[in-house]
């Protein structure tokens, strides 16, 4: 069959392999080869080395291109048999790693388990598939544990090729006993078995650290990580709500002891929390690779409007579990983030799209999310959130970036985390515990602890008017 198809056909895109090849500069073995009259090595004299150094990564990226366009042609495929061609879904990279992931997932958090049914699970799971995404993130403690069930009943019941998923779990609340909660080696590596087993999964594809631990080492927290991957119940590993130091720690660590470091961050970004993934991730990123996978685009309904007029009995903020919601919807600073949201309304309805689509299509435009985390309890909602692929492909980042600005710092405000954050590693490898600490969610912020006193970002607390 393969001869067949490698016939006359194979024969003609071979020549024309080599032949483009030949204009481009390089041989077929992807070695030098001085086109004629050219000067030796294909290199031009009159360039400086920079330009010559530009000049054979344009080579090079040509014969890339044209290896490509000879494979497709060679097993009669094209670029349009792509999830990303045929559903329209981009996807990014997962930080510096060569993890695909589709720019907007699928998050499981209160509504797997808790506020829908498992039947209207499938059906957004479906709806999300079908749409071209690929990520779909839970934790061990999302409906202690049923939201794990949930997501791996419905992936075993359809079919779906888990070489065509990233599933992502995060671990630190796993039970009751003291043994079954932080990060400890024996609770990585117990919990992450337990999750796999709710999952019904031989691995997932990236295991979070839910919180940082301060009774547990970094070193045993990076080792225990290590260990899981190398076992193959986990292909990556990365960070929920850590502060940039201490993912920049951990990330010391692991290059220290030739272990793996953490690939990505899970952070709240909404049009109301900007701080941290404006300021402090971006330098981790192009300082170590760390992405950013972001949740709450909606900052948990508020910017979608439906508490305007008070809190819907079907809302999330009407859960029992969730009365700090309710509370700050309900608060002073809520009241004024609901005024906040009357002056998008006008600049949606301009641009043709709806307040959530305009506000995870806001969060799209940063180049440094690797992909936006939804949250849905029905299908019409998840179907108008994932419209926000088509409103990012409009004007909509530029003219909202324009008329609010980016989160504006100067300079003297916002010091190097390169600098700060290792300083403060190797000075935490001589002190005693407790590491630092932080606020409740082990973000930027918390007073009298040593993070404050080495390293901060002053400036608004990310509120975006």
């Amino acid at each position: 069959m393969l001869a067949a198809r490698t016939g006359a056909a194979g024969s003609q895109t071979a020549e024309e392999h080599a032949k483009l090849r030949k204009q481009s500069g390089l041989s077929i073995g992807g070695k030098d080869k001085s086109p004629k009259k050219a000067p030796e090595n294909g290199k031009d004299s009159s360039l400086s080395p920079l330009g010559q150094s530009q000049l054979r990564a344009r080579q090079l990226a040509l014969v890339r291109e044209v290896e490509m366009n000879w494979y497709l042609k060679l097993y009669e495929l094209s670029g349009e048999h792509t999830s990303a061609c045929t559903t329209g879904m981009p996807h990014r990279n997962l930080g510096k790693s060569g993890l695909r992931v589709s720019c907007l997932g699928l998050g499981t958090w209160v509504t797997f388990g808790g506020q829908i049914s498992d039947e209207v699970a499938e059906r957004l799971m479906t709806i999300a598939y079908e749409s071209g995404v690929n990520l779909f993130d839970t934790a061990e403690v999302y409906a202690a544990g049923k939201a794990e069930v949930i997501l791996g009943s419905i992936i075993k019941k359809k079919g779906w090729r888990r070489s065509s998923l990233v599933i992502t779990t995060k671990l630190y609340w796993g039970g009751k006993a003291e043994t079954e909660r932080g990060l400890s080696r024996k609770h990585i590596i117990e919990g992450l078995k337990g999750s796999l087993q709710r999952l019904q999964l031989e691995y997932v594809d990236v295991v979070f650290a839910n919180r940082p631990d301060s009774n547990t080492p970094m070193e045993e927290i990076v080792r225990a990580m290590t260990h899981v991957i190398n076992q193959g119940m986990a292909m990556y590993w990365g960070t929920s709500r850590w502060s940039a130091m201490e993912i920049m720690e951990a990330y010391s660590v692991a290059r220290q002891f030739n272990m793996i470091p953490p690939v990505c961050e899970q952070a709240e970004y909404h049009l109301f929390q900007r701080e941290k993934v404006e300021v402090q991730l971006p330098e981790l990123y192009h300082k170590i690779g760390v992405g950013a996978m972001t949740w709450s685009p909606l900052a948990c309904g508020i910017i979608s409007g439906k508490y305007g007029n008070g809190v819907p009995e079907s809302s999330r903020a009407s859960l029992k579990c969730y009365q700090w919601l309710k509370e700050r919807i309900v608060s002073e600073e809520g009241r004024k983030q609901q005024n906040k949201l009357k002056d998008l309304s006008p600049i949606a309805e301009r641009l043709g799209c709806t307040l959530p689509q305009l506000a995870v299509a806001w969060c799209l435009r940063n180049e440094g999310v690797s992909s936006v985390l939804l949250g849905s309890s029905t299908p019409e909602q998840l179907i108008e959130n994932l419209g926000a692929i088509q409103a990012s492909t409009t004007a909509v980042p530029t003219k909202l970036q324009g008329y609010h600005g980016p989160q504006k710092m100067s300079p003297g405000n916002v010091p190097s985390l390169s600098t700060s954050v290792l300083h403060c590693v190797t000075v935490s490898q001589r002190l005693p515990v407790p590491r630092w600490g932080g606020g409740e969610d082990g973000g930027a912020g918390g007073k009298g602890t040593r993070r404050n006193r080495t390293f901060s970002v002053h400036g608004s607390r990310g509120v975006l008017f």
